[in-house]
Order: C-alpha cells, then sequence, then structure tokens
C-alpha cells in the first residue's frame, strides 16, 4: 500500500514511526472534533477502541522496550474522553464510553458469525477465498478471556477517567486544566495496566511476562498523557457549536422560544 521507500526508512526507525503514528491520531482526532464537533469524538472513540483491540496482541519493540501496538489508538481514547468531559460534561464522556464497548462487542459478535461461513470451494477463487477466511481466522482467533477481559478493562478504566476528571475539576474549581487532564489519565491508566496485565496477558503469556509487557505499556502512556496536554487547552477554545448539529438545532429552538416569551410579555 506505501510506497517501498517508505517502509524501508520505518522499518530502520522504528521509534519515530511510534511518534509519527501518535501524532497522526492526535491529529485525526483535533480534525475530528474541529469538523465535527462532539459527533467527531464519539467517532474517535469508537474508532480507536476497535481499531485498539485489533492491533493490540501485535508485539513490537518501541525505544528498547517490548510492548504492545494497540496503546497507540488506546491512549488517544483518553483525550478524546477528556475534552469530552471538559466541553460537554461528563455524561457526553460517559456516553462515548459505552458506544466504544457496546460496538465493540458488536464487532466481536459479527465477526464470530462471518467466520462461520465456509469460504468458496469453486476452482476460480478458492485459493483467494481460503487466504482470505484464514487471515480473518488467525487475527480474530481469540479466547473469550481475551476478547471480553479487554473490554471489561476498557469500561472499568474509561469511566474511572471520567470520574477521576470531574472529581479534579470540583475540586479545583474548574480552574488547572493541566492537572486533571493528566491526573485522570495517569491514575485510570495504572488501573487499565494492573488489570489488563492480570486479567488479559498473564493467562497467554505467564505473569512475569505480562508485567513487563504492562508497564513499558504504562510508560508509553504517560508519554503521550503528557504529549496531548498542550493540545486539549488549544482544542478547549474552539467554538464548534454550529458543527453539534443536534445540539445547535436544540440551542436554535430554545432561543426563539425565549424570543416568542418576550414578545408575548
Amino acid at each position: 500500500m506505501l510506497p517501498q521507500e517508505v517502509v524501508d526508512f520505518f522499518s530502520t526507525y522504528q521509534d519515530l514511526l511510534w511518534l509519527v503514528t501518535v501524532a497522526i491520531d492526535l491529529a485525526i482526532t483535533l480534525l475530528l472534533y474541529r469538523l465535527f464537533g462532539k459527533m467527531g469524538l464519539y467517532s474517535i472513540v469508537i474508532l480507536n477502541i476497535m481499531l485498539s483491540n485489533l492491533q493490540g496482541p501485535k508485539i513490537t519493540v518501541i525505544f528498547g522496550m517490548e510492548t504492545s501496538l494497540g496503546l497507540i489508538l488506546y491512549s488517544g481514547i483518553y483525550f478524546a474522553t477528556d475534552l469530552l468531559s471538559e466541553n460537554y460534561g461528563r455524561r457526553e464522556a460517559n456516553r462515548a464510553v459505552q458506544l466504544g464497548f457496546a460496538t465493540s462487542v458488536i464487532m466481536v459478535i459479527m465477526v464470530s458469525i462471518s467466520l462461520l461461513f465456509l469460504p468458496s470451494s469453486l476452482p476460480e477463487t478458492k485459493d483467494f477465498a481460503e487466504r482470505v477466511h484464514y487471515a480473518i481466522e488467525n487475527l480474530f482467533d481469540f479466547t473469550p478471556l481475551f476478547v471480553f477481559g479487554s473490554l471489561f478493562v476498557y469500561l472499568v478504566s474509561q469511566s474511572f477517567d471520567v470520574w477521576v476528571f470531574h472529581y479534579v475539576k470540583e475540586k479545583t474549581k474548574g480552574k488547572h486544566l493541566w492537572l486533571r487532564n493528566n491526573v485522570s489519565t495517569i491514575m485510570s491508566q495504572s488501573v487499565d495496566t494492573v488489570l489488563y496485565a492480570l486479567i488479559v496477558w498473564a493467562p497467554v503469556v505467564g505473569l512475569e511476562k505480562a508485567i513487563y509487557l504492562s508497564l513499558a505499556k504504562y510508560f508509553f502512556k504517560v508519554v503521550i498523557a503528557i504529549l496531548d496536554t498542550p493540545f486539549i487547552y488549544w482544542a478547549r477554545s474552539w467554538n464548534v457549536v454550529g458543527k453539534d448539529w443536534h445540539d445547535a438545532s436544540e440551542s436554535h429552538h430554545h432561543h426563539d422560544s425565549e424570543s416568542k416569551k418576550k414578545s408575548d410579555t
């Protein structure tokens, strides 16, 4: 898909590839928010949880540490839910978390059903059909513990992130966005890391390896949380009311109602 020169370059510079991927994920989140308001943030939460589940089992080495590739996109979810929390409140952030959970469950069920269909046995397409079938089967050959363990950890850690964000916001009377953005993410990521290590990785790779992978993942998650802090300040200042389709219409309807009341009096 990509030019061979690009593939060769990033094969040599894997650490740079990680930074570029983080930047792309952050840029996509900001772009969708700018274009579609909170609907864009809903979309990025759903997209990232599905992609991170697909990429989660892929193990790579970044900055000399072995870690899961899925953490890049997974960490981006925290940025999206924190921005939702900041600009739209706890209810909308929790709604995004629940949508991500629901769509992930649906994806697992529907892919599992699709694998019940046998590949075509017609001579013209047999080889191609079998390659695709077994590729999908291999990609989704997860144990129920891995699938539902991952979803359980996601739901717990993301809900905790939203709660901590608003708890810190209330305690600081709405000040210090950098503090609640980082504290909520770092604390919830620690919960995510511990649960994921014990529930998901330990039964697959053993407890010692699970702890090693999880500590490396936690390091990268904290780095991403720190990197996204200036951008949440930037995004918070945007006026995207016109992009929030439903809310904009509600606001217009409310304004018309208020105007009618004033004219009646």
